[in-house]
């Protein structure tokens, strides 16, 4: 593949058990990326699922941009949260995809729920799927789509808290977030992340 092409990684546990939780919310934002672009999940050479395809983004703003359509592969492992790093490191070795050219979704804690917030490089702030992908991948100058799930309520602990489903008022508004999300990724790829970031945090 090109320069032009995307490596789009969805955080999560594997497995039924885990599927709704807040701490897969990044996986769940990815499925939308999945059905947008008519592609269904198969096994990599590694421990993760792939769907490959062609996403076609608006071009920034200007009075007849037009669009461009780039090569993207939406991936998700089959490991678990705190070992995401190998999986997304041997995927971007395999499709010789650059570094500055993956967009990771994942929970965030730190931001109210049915917001997302954009970032390009920059610690893990301690979640172990970043944490694990920073140190596989040798850095962190990669784009990150956070989606926020916000605190834990009460002294509800922090592991208990992103381990469970959403709660039913949660789930009312969560396709939405979703489908902000997954606008989010198309709009680090139409724009950039630094002007993607200012359109989105606005």
């Amino acid at each position: 593949m090109s320069n032009d092409s995307y490596l789009i990684v969805g955080l999560g546990n594997p497995g039924a058990g885990y599927s709704a939780n807040r701490h897969n919310v990044g996986q769940m934002a990815l499925d939308v990326l999945a059905a947008r672009i008519g592609s269904a999940y198969k096994k990599a050479k590694t421990t993760a699922v792939v769907a490959e395809g062609r996403l076609t983004v608006a071009s920034p703003a200007v009075e007849g941009s037009g669009s461009r359509t780039v090569k993207v592969v939406l991936a998700k492992s089959t490991g678990y949260m705190n070992t995401s790093g190998g999986p997304v490191a041997a995927l971007l070795k395999f499709y010789d995809i650059p570094l500055a050219n993956l967009i990771v979704l994942h929970d965030e804690l730190d931001i109210d729920a049915e917001k997302v917030r954009l970032k390009f490089a920059g610690g893990h702030g301690g979640h172990n799927g970043l944490r694990d992908i920073i140190a596989a991948c040798n850095g962190g100058d990669f784009a990150r789509v956070r989606i926020g799930i916000g605190r834990p309520p009460g002294q509800m602990d922090t592991a208990d808290y992103v381990l469970r489903d959403f709660s039913s008022t949660e789930r009312k508004e969560l396709p939405t977030t979703l489908v902000i999300a997954a606008d989010a990724v198309e709009a680090i790829i139409a724009e950039g992340v630094a002007k993607a970031t200012m359109r989105f945090h606005a």
